[in-house]
Order: structure tokens, then C-alpha cells, then sequence
């Protein structure tokens, strides 16, 4: 009954959708509703949802500043509460092996929880909001995490500050440049990111309509690519698995669909390589970063999207799930509906 706020896929069995004012729903994939829950206390909306990556049957529901573990076999009320973060909760990411819960809030803290001990391991820190933050595939110990500070880091769990950061306001393009002054009125801040299979390439999504693709190399990121399809701020970023099919959704009320795998497929590094070179390049950084920021600029007009959806609504959460055995992306947006869309299947 109140606008769907986030959407999460198991890979097996329903989809799920949280809402405002503590609504849960659960979905079988022919669109007929398999459950139905109010969390209390019901004025905490529920802004993020993930499946166990080793239960599949178990959902995690960010609620306030809580997090709530549901089964979703027989959705009651919770089979138990977690509470370590101090602010509400904007993002949960699971590692691979589904033993580590990253939960990203307001307050700009990752908590970092062994679900096992249900202790936390680590607290990570933004300056402002952090939005979203993400496990990278392969590498249980990385993360990636972006927030309304403009930052966006790279983390290993065994240290307490970031391996590496970039300030989006300060990676901007020789475009940029020129309206900075535009900048205060529509700062990047960065609302969504995620990661592709291989765990080296992603994405990041933020106010300023842009959305940025780095490449991690050892202890550092880089921008490979950034390019604008959204007349307003990108509110989701979502690698589709498997490939370096992008799908971005926005303010503006478009879902578009890009493919980035010409640009970064073929000059995927070996991590290891990276790292041995690490040294002799910190000197040519600002160099780099120059070059990078011509190339840049071209790939505006260079990348087009491969598909667009003209959905018409402020793009809360997008998930892209199978169903009857094609691919489908869903929408949530301000309503109280989740539309879903065919996506091409080459």
C-alpha cells in the first residue's frame, strides 16, 4: 500500500520488495503475491533487502537502523533482530560465502557483521551518508562503498581506513571544469554502486546524471570510463551477472541498459601485475589521471544506451531476475507497484 522502496532476488525461489512503513512482500515468479508482512514498529520503512548467499531461504531486512532476519518458507515475524548500527540502514551487501553482512547507514558507518558470532568485525566510515556499499565477487576480505560525501572507497576488512579513495568532484572532466560553478547546485553525490562478476570492474551512479566505471588494480582503483544517459540524478547501478551489461535507472524516470564490455573486457589486468607495478606508476598519477580525464570526456557522446525504458517514475530500485526462463528487469518507484520489463536476450 506505500511506495516499494527496494527489491531483492535469491536466484531461487520468491522475489522480495520492502516499502515504506514496514511493509514486506513476498512474490512468486509468475507476479501472484507468496506473503505478506508489516514489521513493527511500522514508521521504519524497509530500505534494503538481501538473501543468504548460503541459505537461500533467509532474508535480510533492513529496518531503521535494525536488521531483521525473515524466513521466507513461512514469512512470520522475525526469526531474529540485529542491531549494530546506530542510524538507519541504507544498503546490506553479502559476502561470497554469505558469512559476512556489510550494513551501510546514515550516520556514513559500514558495519561489518560475522553472522556466525554476530559480532561485528569492522566499522568503516564515511563522511556523510554512505548509500551503498558492496562486496567485491572472489575477494571476501574487499569492499567498495559510496556515499552523499562524493567519495568512493576501497576497503580490505584487515584495515581500519580505506586503501583507496576518490572524490567524484574532484574526477570530473575538462567538461566539468568549465561548470564547476553548476557543481553546487548538482554535486556528484553517489547514491548506488555495484560490482561486476569478475570482481575488477564497477560502477557508480550519482547526482549529477553521470555514471562512473573504475577498474581496481592492486591496492587502487582508477576510472576507466565514465558517460551520462540520465537528465537527472542515477539512483541505481546494477551489473547483470555474468557480463559487462549495465543497468542504470534514474530521477529522470528512465531504465537504460548499456554495455561497457568493449571498453573494459579486453584490457582486464592481472591483479598481481598491477600490484608489481604499483610502484613505478604512483609518481605518473596526476599524470594519468589527465589522460584518463581526456578520454573521458569523449565517451559521452562514444557510449550509447542499448536500450531504453521510458518508465515514467523516480527509479527507487531495480533488480534484474529470471522469469519463465528469460530475463526480466523490475522496477520499484515512488508507487505502491513493481513493474516488470523484458530485457533482450543476446
Amino acid at each position: 500500500s506505500a511506495a516499494v522502496l527496494c527489491l531483492g532476488d535469491g536466484r531461487e525461489g520468491p522475489v522480495a520488495s520492502g516499502a515504506e512503513r514496514g511493509e514486506l512482500a513476498l512474490w512468486g515468479r509468475d507476479g501472484v503475491p507468496a506473503g505478506r508482512l508489516r514489521l513493527s514498529p511500522a514508521e521504519d520503512d524497509v530500505a534494503a533487502l538481501a538473501f543468504s548467499p548460503r541459505r537461500p531461504h533467509r532474508l535480510y531486512a533492513a529496518h531503521g537502523a535494525a536488521v531483521a532476519l525473515l524466513d521466507v518458507r513461512a514469512l512470520r515475524e522475525p526469526v531474529e533482530r540485529l542491531r549494530f548500527n546506530d542510524d538507519d540502514v541504507n544498503c546490506l551487501a553479502f559476502s561470497d560465502g554469505g558469512d559476512l553482512l556489510a550494513a551501510a547507514d546514515d550516520s556514513g558507518a559500514v558495519k561489518v557483521v560475522d553472522l556466525e558470532s554476530k559480532k561485528v568485525v569492522r566499522t568503516l566510515r564515511h563522511a556523510n551518508i554512505c548509500s551503498s556499499v558492496a562486496f567485491r565477487p572472489g575477494r571476501p576480505q574487499s569492499l567498495v562503498s559510496c556515499g552523499l560525501d562524493m567519495q568512493v572507497m576501497l576497503w580490505n576488512l584487515q584495515k581500519a581506513r580505506p586503501l583507496w579513495t576518490t572524490n567524484l568532484q574532484e574526477c570530473g572532466t575538462e567538461e566539468d571544469s568549465l561548470q564547476s560553478a553548476g557543481q553546487l547546485f548538482n554535486p556528484p553525490l553517489a547514491h548506488s554502486l555495484s560490482v561486476a562478476s569478475c570482481g575488477n570492474i564497477f560502477g557508480c551512479g550519482a547526482q549529477d546524471g553521470k555514471v562512473r566505471i573504475f577498474r581496481v588494480t592492486g591496492l587502487k582503483f582508477e576510472r576507466e570510463l565514465e558517460f551520462k544517459g540520465h537528465s537527472l540524478g542515477v539512483s541505481q547501478v546494477l551489473f547483470m551477472p555474468e557480463s559487462y551489461w549495465l543497468l542504470t535507472g534514474g530521477n529522470d524516470g528512465k531504465v537504460l541498459l548499456w554495455d561497457v564490455s568493449s571498453d573494459v573486457g579486453k584490457q582486464q589486468k592481472s591483479p598481481a601485475k598491477s600490484l608489481h607495478k604499483r610502484k613505478g606508476q604512483a609518481a605518473a598519477t596526476t599524470r594519468k589521471d589527465g589522460k584518463l580525464n581526456k578520454v573521458a570526456s569523449n565517451d559521452h557522446a562514444r557510449i550509447s544506451p542499448k536500450l531504453s525504458i521510458e518508465h515514467g517514475e523516480k527509479v527507487n530500485w531495480i533488480t534484474c531476475t529470471e522469469i519463465k526462463g528469460s530475463r526480466r528487469v523490475l522496477v520499484a518507484d515512488q508507487s505502491s507497484t513493481i513493474s516488470v520489463y523484458p530485457l533482450p536476450e543476446s
